[in-house]
C-alpha cells in the first residue's frame, strides 16, 4: 500500500511540475492565440502561487514536502528511498536533475521572473470572458457614437 501511495505522490510531483511549466506556456500560448482562460484570475492565481511556493523553498533551501512524503513512503514499503520501479524511472528521470543547489535556486528565481513578466504584459482578469464582455461594450459604444455623428 505505501509504494502505491508513493507512486501516486510521484505522479502528483509531476503533475505539479507540469502545471508549473506548461501554465507560463499556456498563458504565452493562449494569448497569442486568443484563449480568454488563460488571464482568468483563478488560473493565474493558482499559477502564481505554485512558482512562489517552488521558489521560496528553494531560497530557504526547504526540501519540496512531496519529496519527503514520497521518500518516507517508500521507506514505509520496504524500499530504500529512491529505488526505481516502471513509473518511478520515467518520472524522477524527467523531474530529478544532479546539480548544485545553487543552480536550482537561480532556475526557479529566473523562472519565477517570467511568471511576473507575463503578469505586467498579460494581466489576468476577473473572468475568462471578461475581455470579450468589455471589448464588445467598448464596440458598441462606439457605434453608438458614430450613429449619433451621422444623425447630426
Amino acid at each position: 500500500m505505501y509504494q502505491a501511495l508513493a507512486d501516486a505522490v510521484l505522479v502528483l510531483h509531476f503533475g505539479v511540475v507540469l502545471f508549473v511549466v506548461g501554465g507560463l506556456l499556456a498563458v504565452l500560448a493562449g494569448n497569442a492565440l486568443g484563449w480568454p482562460w488563460v488571464n482568468s484570475r483563478a488560473f493565474r492565481f493558482a499559477h502564481l502561487l505554485a512558482i512562489a511556493v517552488v521558489v521560496a523553498q528553494s531560497w530557504m533551501g526547504a526540501t519540496c514536502p512531496l519529496t519527503s512524503l514520497e521518500s518516507w513512503l517508500r521507506l514505509r514499503s520496504g524500499q530504500s528511498g529512491y529505488e526505481l520501479g516502471f513509473i518511478q524511472h520515467w518520472v524522477h528521470g524527467v523531474l530529478f536533475y544532479e546539480a548544485p543547489t545553487w543552480v536550482f535556486t537561480a532556475l526557479y528565481t529566473a523562472f519565477a521572473a517570467l511568471v511576473a513578466v507575463t503578469w505586467w504584459r498579460f494581466p489576468p482578469r476577473k473572468s475568462a470572458s471578461q475581455g470579450e464582455r468589455g471589448a464588445s461594450a467598448q464596440t458598441k459604444a462606439q457605434s453608438t457614437r458614430r450613429a449619433t455623428r451621422s444623425d447630426a
